[in-house]
């Protein structure tokens, strides 16, 4: 297998980086977009984990992972991703997934299956928001924005996604207002993906590192545009909890309970447009002031 060419539109991008070759029984091969400069985004490297995790597991569902990112991903050079089959047990299986470049570990996660049951069920009910097609569409507030935004950002802001965000109180970029830690976002696979629970998983993890640490600015006023900051996803963990299409409208309520030390703690729900509780997310994340 090599290297896969550049497609079409975003979506068809985002298979095909989840799409790992397989060089060896536990070893995996993931790329990064080829116009990605500076270092791999958190969420894809967190994506491609999973999928090299899901590929040594068989009729077992993903529930729960826990990842740390230990160094910046170099997206010029593929990634391999090392799967230790640490368990294959009666109802759960477990793996562990070091992610290697330049001979170094950048990042490892522990992910857990199980075997498709049933028991209690409850959960936290869904706010009460405006229907993402009562909120316009991220390409129109970013041609909106557009002129506003520094030369050396442009490129980045207005590049195609593979998956859209609609904020429900969206906040100004360049100059955001202190406000509650607290935002609420509808995402979704801009594309139909094929039908494949595990691939729905990684695509959703790949979007739940989007928009989360942001969440830990909203008190301070302060954007990662301004220049000022430095931030980064520290670690990563995420509990699947019913079963969810990716390519249909999620509902993403995110919160920061903490800020301190140079790290912003945030935590996410995210929920079907039915109120269906589908998945949990924790993540603690750099943020570190530059001198001005």
């Amino acid at each position: 297998m090599t290297e896969p060419r550049q497609p079409q539109n975003p979506v068809h991008e985002l298979v095909g980086l989840l799409d790992l070759e397989q060089i060896d029984l536990n070893v995996f091969r993931g790329f990064s977009p080829k116009d990605r400069s500076g270092r791999v985004f958190g969420g894809q490297v967190l994506a491609q984990a999973l999928v090299a995790a899901s590929r040594t597991v068989k009729d077992r569902i993903c529930h729960s992972l826990h990842a740390y990112f230990l160094l910046p991903g170099d997206p010029k050079i593929p990634i391999l991703y090392e799967v230790d089959r640490s368990r294959d047990g009666h109802s759960f299986t477990s793996r562990r997934v070091v992610a290697i470049q330049h001979g170094r570990p950048i990042f490892h996660m522990s992910a857990s299956f199980q075997v498709e049951e049933t028991g209690l069920d409850h959960q936290i009910a869904a706010p009460e928001v405006p229907r993402p097609e009562e909120l316009p569409p991220e390409e129109e507030m970013r041609q909106k924005m557009v002129s506003r935004i520094p030369s050396e950002f442009r490129e980045h802001f207005l590049r195609q996604r593979p998956i859209e965000i609609r904020p429900v109180d969206p906040k100004d970029l360049l100059e955001p207002k202190k406000r509650p830690p607290h935002q609420a976002v509808w995402v979704r696979a801009i594309g139909t993906l094929p039908d494949d629970l595990s691939l729905h998983q990684c695509v959703l993890a790949y979007a739940s590192d989007m928009t989360l640490l942001d969440t830990g600015l909203m008190p301070h006023g302060i954007s990662w545009l301004s220049g000022r900051l430095q931030i980064a996803s520290l670690d990563h963990a995420m509990w699947f909890h019913r079963r969810f299409r990716a390519d249909e409208w999620l509902l993403y309520v995110q919160d920061s309970p903490s800020a301190s030390g140079a790290r912003g703690f945030n935590r996410g729900l995210i929920y079907t447009r039915e109120g269906m509780l589908v998945a949990s997310v924790a993540q603690e994340g750099l943020i570190r002031l530059r001198a001005t």
